[in-house]
């Protein structure tokens, strides 16, 4: 299985972002989830349970196969939480063996340094972990103080670019820890990036004056990447919409672990069609239509994609794509994704 080293990632990333600005057919991030379970059970998520099993490994390379097909960028493993997953090395290197970039989106709970060097073998290539406060309370147990010791084993053994995120607005008791949580974040070498809290179908929920201030002074800190293109969020945190062209279902894939396609992971379900039954006239169909949940939207990877693309072919309704593109839509699938506009 092939490492990722500072150098093949930078190569793979220009190669990959270059391909995304000269080319719209393909998608450039795809979350993929190979199990639902979690460990924890943090109040403001709804994307865990306490039951479900594994994805099987052949299922689950499949899925990858299909998205390497595809001509897919970057696979960005997600969950529940993946690292729970027996599995999880093969998903990873099967995502490397296609050339395709692997990210992963953890709690933190399982960076032990033998577990780290196995994605370090496997090739991981990027690790965002979500920390929610210093000390852990009924909101979230996603501490930092918890979690310090797992970052300092990243720190010593990841061969593998590490994000900490923190979210402003969940409800924790102590919104002034985020900051804590940058601060320790760049100590340890690692970027830091801050996101908005969301409702159930992904679009904003208000913020108190302090959340504000917060979520501003998080943004200044740490160099700039790619996992910082989120100024969409400032007009959003001010009480605004964002005019952007949402390319979910085209650009940026969710397929959950019944290998479901979606906008994303808070819109389960639409367009709802099976990714090995998914096609290029279905990511068309999602690249030139409009989605009613963009304006007040705050799922950042979806934003971040929807940069590459927003200078060129505005969007149209569902209704005028296929007044335009004939009846190649099935009825079933007209539905699903009218339903969702209602």
């Amino acid at each position: 299985m092939p490492r990722a080293s500072s150098f093949s990632r930078f190569t793979r990333g220009v190669r990959h972002t270059v391909r995304a600005f000269a080319s719209t057919r393909h998608p450039v991030l795809v979350h993929i989830v190979p199990m639902r379970r979690c460990n924890l059970s943090c109040t403001y998520c709804n994307e865990y349970d306490k039951t479900s099993d594994p994805v099987p490994i052949g299922t689950m390379l499949e899925r990858i196969d299909k998205l390497a097909a595809f001509g897919t960028s970057v696979v960005t493993i997600s969950g529940g939480e993946p690292m729970m997953h027996p599995e999880i090395y093969g998903i990873i290197g099967r995502i490397r063996h296609h050339g395709m970039i692997a990210g992963l989106i953890s709690n933190g709970y399982y960076f032990q340094p033998d577990k780290i060097k196995r994605l370090n073998e496997a090739g991981l290539d990027y690790l965002q972990i979500s920390i929610d406060n210093v000390t852990p309370d009924d909101v979230s147990k996603k501490s930092l103080k918890v979690l310090d010791a797992k970052l300092v084993n990243l720190q010593q053994h990841a061969r593998f670019k590490v994000n900490i995120n923190s979210v402003v607005g969940g409800g924790v008791a102590n919104p002034e820890e985020a900051l804590i949580i940058a601060n320790r974040a760049r100590e340890l070498g690692f970027s830091s990036t801050v996101g908005v809290i969301h409702d159930g179908d992904g679009l904003l929920k208000g913020l108190t004056p302090r959340e504000k201030e917060i979520y501003k002074e998080i943004k200044q800190k740490g160099a700039r990447s790619y996992a910082r293109w989120n100024w969409f969020q400032d007009y959003l945190v001010d009480g605004g919409e964002y005019d952007w062209r949402c390319r979910a279902g085209a650009r940026y894939l969710y397929i959950d672990e019944n290998g479901i396609v979606s906008w994303c992971s808070q819109q389960r379900g639409t367009p709802g069609i099976p990714l090995m039954e998914y096609t290029t006239a279905d990511m068309d169909r999602e690249y030139h239509t409009e989605k009613w949940c963009a304006p007040t939207c705050t799922i950042q990877c979806v934003h971040q994609v929807g940069h590459l693309d927003a200078w060129r072919h505005p969007q149209v309704s569902l209704a005028e794509y296929v007044k335009r593109n004939g009846n190649g839509l099935s009825k079933e699938t007209v539905a699903r994704v009218l339903s969702s506009d209602q």
